[in-house]
């Protein structure tokens, strides 16, 4: 791990948010440089301390990495005196960041206009499920049902068979980076406005999952048209597809293109299928895709994986075997980027993490420390500076249940 200031240095943002969506959000803003500051429930932490796929030592090994580059404060803010003592931290900040169902804050006092009250510029992201307003706001939330809900589902798998999920809480992570473009997006029309001012970014989990659905909408809007699961194809796409090698591995060949379709013709041996009228077009490979991508496939599975990369790259034409976390960790390129990174726990040792991404070239976000292992662990730092308790002050408060 590195000291690094990154572009959002001397940024403040306060984090409410538990699980996946709004502590990503978060961690995106850390790693370029923020100062997030992460408020907890003093008897009930984040559950995602404890919740990850596998464990090492006793611990999350995903909590470590989500929590990195931020500091944990205690709050209850379900108590005048913890409302009291956000209101102060939200007077010297810039964004908050929350993704309790709608109307939580509103019950505990703490809706955008207390916010604002105290502090005008205030950024408020809130990430919900379906919205802060419509007939499902209320609605209780997680990514499974909003990636069924906006689309994301219906179209993934292959065709008679059941639409099965990513392997990943997508849906959580593409409504954590649009609520971390909508932060950035409203802190710039703030800095730029004459008011100064600052408003709310509703991110729905639903309509982040929806956003990525191309052409889909005018498709059905004018044609009708239901896309639909294609497996590993490309829809209206020829060839794109994913091809079996003599090793038992798979490859992405997309070679949709006029110009790349002809070099991987060559490249096959077979230039004749590059002016053949049912291959020499797009629309006419697409018409012809089985038997196109049959001659593809029968090359392919005569080759290892390592030569039909070596090959079609030397060539010009889009490749890329389909690699597991073991290949991407034997990459020379993603290490090459700075996206195996090392990180320093207290309590894990060294392990790697994923880098930052995206890269800056003059202000670099980087791993400062690891995601900390105790709820409140920044206490005193953060609310001693900020709402200038003492050591007696912290201590009452934690006696009283505050923090």
């Amino acid at each position: 791990m590195k000291a690094v200031d990154g572009p959002l240095d001397g940024l403040r943002v306060i984090e409410l948010g538990t699980l996946l969506a709004g502590p990503f959000a978060g961690r995106l803003l850390a790693d370029m440089g923020a100062e997030v500051i992460k408020v907890e429930a003093p008897d009930r932490p984040d559950p995602m301390r404890g919740w990850g796929q596998t464990s090492y030592r006793g611990r999350s090994l995903w909590w470590p990495v989500l929590a990195r580059n931020k500091k944990c404060v205690t709050l209850d803010l379900r108590s005048p005196a913890g409302q009291t003592l956000l209101l102060e931290l939200v007077a010297k900040s810039d964004v908050v960041i929350e993704n309790f169902r709608p109307g939580t804050l509103e019950r505990w006092n703490l809706g955008y206009e207390q916010l604002a009250a105290v502090n005008p510029g205030i950024v408020l992201a809130r990430v919900s499920g379906y919205g802060q307003t419509g007939p499902y706001a209320a609605r209780a939330g997680y990514a499974a049902a909003a990636e069924a809900m906006g689309g994301l589902r219906f179209i993934n798998g292959y065709p008679d068979e059941p639409p099965p999920r990513a392997g990943i809480s997508l849906g959580d992570s593409l409504a954590g980076m649009f609520a971390a473009q909508g932060v950035l997006a409203a802190l710039y029309r703030r800095d730029h406005s004459p008011d100064g001012r600052g408003q709310v970014v509703d991110v729905s989990i639903l309509e982040a999952c929806f956003a990525l659905l191309e052409g889909a909408v005018p498709e059905y809007d004018l044609l009708g048209h239901i896309r639909r699961p294609s497996g590993s194809r490309m829809p209206g796409v020829a060839p794109s597809n994913v091809f079996a090698t003599a090793d038992g591995r798979s490859i992405v060949i997309a070679a949709n293109q006029d110009t790349l379709f002809r070099r991987l013709c060559g490249v096959m041996d077979r230039p004749e299928l590059a002016d053949d009228p049912r291959f020499a077009a797009h629309a006419a490979r697409f018409e012809n895709q089985d038997e196109l991508e049959a001659h593809i496939a029968a090359w392919a599975v005569e080759r290892t994986a390592e030569q039909v990369d070596g090959v079609l790259n030397a060539a010009g034409v889009v490749c890329a075997p389909i690699m597991s976390i073991a290949d991407i960790f034997a990459d020379e390129h993603v290490r090459a980027r700075e996206m195996l990174v090392e990180h320093v726990d207290p309590e894990l040792g060294s392990f790697t993490g994923p880098g930052v991404v995206p890269k800056f070239s003059r202000t670099p976000g980087g791993v400062r420390w690891t995601g900390p292992w105790t709820s409140g662990q920044d206490n005193a730092e953060v609310l001693g500076q900020l709402a200038d308790l003492g050591d007696e002050d912290l201590a009452a408060l934690a006696r009283e249940g505050t923090i």
